[in-house]
Formats: structure tokens, sequence, C-alpha cells
């Protein structure tokens, strides 16, 4: 069955919540490994050259005088992989599904950064001995269109893994938002820490608009701090929720 048109086109220039989740909201991050492979794919795969990162991290066979680390390899990419597609604003990872926020900057851009990413499933399905798709075929992007909508996009997905401690979050039920806090600051998967001054992920994430926008690093971590505290005694109005 064909699939139904877009109701919008991604433009070049617009900010962009991008969700895709697992096939039948199952797993695709099983353990730490999992989320490094991803996070390496997010830096490698912002290219305009073709990226075959399988290739980086698991070449065997070469000669005692030729071999090379992973790490190695994976530098020779860094400083060889040709201008990004996207600009990468954000990212969060949870253990079934992906929150991205990304600005288009090439004409189809995020359309064929979401497709090399994709790839990531061969490394899974060979990992885990399984077969057949690991997302669902098709992502999920939400154009941006204000800044009050900039800012709730930020704290929404920065603050996306309180679920996993709060079960009831999305109903406002935080029972602990001190500890909540506490553990956001140690959630890897993410590029909230690298936005309070705790560098976390390579370097490709392109911090400076948001830190711009809300004024520096100690108001991007009050902006998720008060959001939480928010949702733990309030109701959140307007927020656009995509899970």
């Amino acid at each position: 069955m064909p699939r139904n048109a877009r109701k919008f086109k991604i433009e070049v220039g617009g900010f962009y919540h991008v969700v895709k989740r697992g096939v039948n909201r199952g797993h695709v991050f099983r353990n730490g490994q999992d989320y490094s492979r991803f996070i390496l794919g997010l830096e490698l795969f912002n290219s305009v050259q073709p990226i075959n990162l399988w290739s980086i991290v698991s070449r065997s066979g070469d000669s005692p005088s030729t071999a090379s680390t992973v790490g190695e390899r994976v530098q020779r990419v860094r400083e060889n992989k040709g201008k990004p597609i996207v600009e990468i604003h954000g990212f969060c990872l949870m253990p079934n599904h992906i929150h991205l926020i990304l600005r288009e900057i090439t004409d189809g851009g995020i359309s064929d950064f979401i497709k090399k990413l994709g790839g990531f499933s061969t490394y899974f399905n060979k990992r885990y001995n399984r077969t057949g798709p690991l997302f669902e075929g098709r992502f999920k992007a939400v154009p941006i269109q204000s800044d009050e909508q900039l800012a709730n996009t930020f704290r929404y997905v920065h603050t996306n893994p309180v679920e996993l401690w709060e079960p009831k979050w999305k109903e406002f039920q935080v029972k602990n938002p001190g500890e909540a806090i506490k553990k956001l600051e140690s959630y890897r998967p993410s590029s909230y820490l690298d936005y309070i001054g705790k560098e976390n992920s390579p370097p490709f994430i392109t911090k400076d608009f948001f830190l711009e926008f809300f004024g520096g690093e100690k108001d991007c971590q009050l902006a998720v701090e008060d959001w939480i505290k928010f949702k733990a005694h309030s109701a959140v109005v307007g927020v656009e929720q995509l899970e």
C-alpha cells in the first residue's frame, strides 16, 4: 500500500523535531554499545559523502603492517568526511525511539540523513542475530515555527528520559523532581550534558544557537529543570506531544 503524502515540505533553513521509533515500539537500543554506535552514526553520517560505517568499525583481515584501530579509522573519516547535510541542534536516544532537533541546510538533507541512520539496523540485526526492519518505515518531522515552540521542543527532547524513572511523567505525576533532575545529568545518550557544560558527545552538536537563544549553559539547564518542576506540579498547555 503506498504511503500517504506528507502534509508539508521540509524547507531549507527550517528547524524540525524529528522522531523515529522502533517497529511495534520495540527496543532499538539494548546496552551502552548500541547507544554509542548510533551516536557515532549521528556524527559521521552527517556528510555529503557516502560512508560505510559498518566497514569502519568491524573491518578485519588487514595484514599486521596495514592494520589500524577503529579509533584511527574513525579519525580519518572525521578529517575527510566533507560538508554536513543538516545541523544537529539536539538529540535524545530512548530505548525504543529517537528524538532529534535538526535544521535543514541542504535540499533533502534531513531525509537523506535519516535514511543513512537507518543503516544502524544492519549493525543491530547482525549483533543480535535478528532479521527484518528495526525502525518504522517513516520518520515524523514536526516543523518548529515559533520561539515558544523552539523552547518547548528543546525542553521536551532533553527531558524525555524522565519517563524512565517517573512512569507517570506525562500525566504530570512526578514523585521526586529533584531526583529526576539528578538522574538526567547522568543520562549519556543525549545532548543535554553538552548544553550544560559537561562535554559528553563528539563535537558534532551545533550548540551556539540554543546557547544564545536561552542565554548560556546555566540558562539551558534552568530551562530543563524548571520544566521538570513545572510538570511535577502543573499541566503543560500547548506542547506538541509526539509519543
